[in-house]
Formats: C-alpha cells, sequence, structure tokens
C-alpha cells in the first residue's frame, strides 16, 4: 500500500473518476476535486460505494483539493487546462508535484477527437509547466488509459503508460501511482518536450477506437525491461 494522498483535479470525469477508483482500491487517500464542491461530493460518494469499505475518498472544490496534496492529477479537456491551472495556481505549495493528463483534441475547438491542435508551448504538459509557480514540478503521463477499462475493477488493464518529465524525483513519485494500478507499466519516456509526441498519440488511440469498435485501446512498448 502507498502512503500517499492524490488530488484528482476534474475528477468528476469519466477519465478522472477511473483513475481515482483505481487508486482508492489500491489503499491512496484519493481527494476528488471540481469547479463545484456539490459535484464533488456527488463524485465521491458515488466512488466510494464502487470502491468499497476501507477506501479513503473525498469530495472538495479544486482549489481545496490542490491545498490538501502533495500530488496532483489535472484531468480536464484541454479547453480547461489553464482555467483550473490559473484556478488552483495560488494553492500549490512548493515541492508539489502536476501530473497533467491533458491532450490538445480538437474537439476543444469543435474539431475531431481524432485531430490535434497546435500548442504554442509545443505540449499541453509544457504549456501547464509555463504558468504553474516556480517549485512546482510537471509530469506528463497516464494519457493512454481507457476511462472505460479504468471503471471496471474487474478487468486488468493491459497498457504502458510513457512518463515525460525533467525531474527524476518527481517522475518516481508517478512511477508509484502508475504501478498502483494492476495491468499498467511504467515506461520513463524521457523529458517533458517528449509531451508533444505522447499527447498526440491519444488521438491515434482514439481513431483506432472508432475503426474497430473497441471500447479502450492501449500502448505497449516491446523490446525494453524498464528499470527497477
Amino acid at each position: 500500500m502507498i502512503d500517499q494522498t492524490v488530488a484528482v483535479l476534474g475528477g468528476t470525469g469519466a477519465e478522472g473518476s477511473g483513475l481515482a477508483l483505481r487508486w482508492a482500491r489500491a489503499g491512496l487517500h484519493v481527494i476528488v476535486g471540481s469547479r463545484e464542491l456539490q459535484r464533488a461530493q456527488a463524485a465521491a460518494g458515488r466512488l466510494r460505494a464502487e470502491a468499497g469499505p476501507g477506501t479513503r475518498i473525498e469530495g472538495l472544490a479544486n482549489a481545496e483539493a490542490a491545498a490538501a496534496a502533495r500530488l496532483l492529477v489535472l484531468t480536464v479537456p484541454f479547453a480547461a487546462q489553464l482555467p483550473t491551472i490559473q484556478g488552483i495556481r495560488d494553492h500549490l505549495a512548493e515541492g508539489a508535484i502536476l501530473v497533467d493528463v491533458t491532450v490538445p483534441l480538437a474537439t476543444a475547438v469543435g474539431g475531431r477527437a481524432t485531430r490535434m491542435l497546435g500548442v504554442w508551448e509545443g505540449s499541453a504538459a509544457e504549456q501547464a509547466a509555463a504558468v504553474v509557480p516556480r517549485g512546482v514540478s510537471v509530469v506528463a503521463a497516464l494519457h493512454h488509459l481507457s476511462a472505460h477499462h479504468l471503471a471496471d475493477l474487474a478487468h486488468p488493464l493491459d497498457s504502458d503508460v510513457l512518463v515525460c518529465g525533467d525531474q527524476r524525483e518527481a517522475k518516481e513519485k508517478v512511477r508509484q501511482l502508475v504501478e498502483a494500478i494492476p495491468g499498467a507499466r511504467y515506461v520513463d519516456a524521457g523529458p517533458l518536450a517528449n509531451a508533444r509526441i505522447v499527447e498526440s498519440m491519444t488521438a491515434l488511440l482514439i481513431g483506432l477506437n472508432i475503426r474497430y469498435k473497441a471500447p479502450g485501446s492501449a500502448v505497449r512498448i516491446t523490446g525494453i525491461e524498464p528499470r527497477a
């Protein structure tokens, strides 16, 4: 069991709820964050019922959730990324780690989910890194885990998680989150600049899901043995 508190900002959505559910089952103290306190509390109650007795899940408004944890996971649509970060910016402690799951899909401007938007900084994660306070690390990860499969606790995942970041200690913290999910394997995908490649793979997977009518395709990197 990991003795860790993780705040999932945007935790009322499908991806955030699925991650919160898995981490709660792994023994983490999970805080579900939302713009609205009532929505966060309602989602936390539903997830507690699904996760089972003994799990620790609470709901807070995003700002309070950010203040209560040093490990935060941002699971909002691209259009909400900057407003959410701006809303929590003053509540982030020095040394906090923000795991950015944002993908700049064209749906943010009414386009297709199989298309990507250009981001001036290069990627959504690099955009986040440009606006968080000094002393807060940004790590890009968890983009390719299927919300459908995360929500099904009887379904073990079969996916690598490509993790990009510039601070080794921050990535090691994220490794613990990844390895707490059965069937997920941590893969160090290099510096944060590589997030632009990792994020774009999400649009490809969405296209594959549509083409093959799959509930959630995933990524496996063969021929490597990630360091222990």
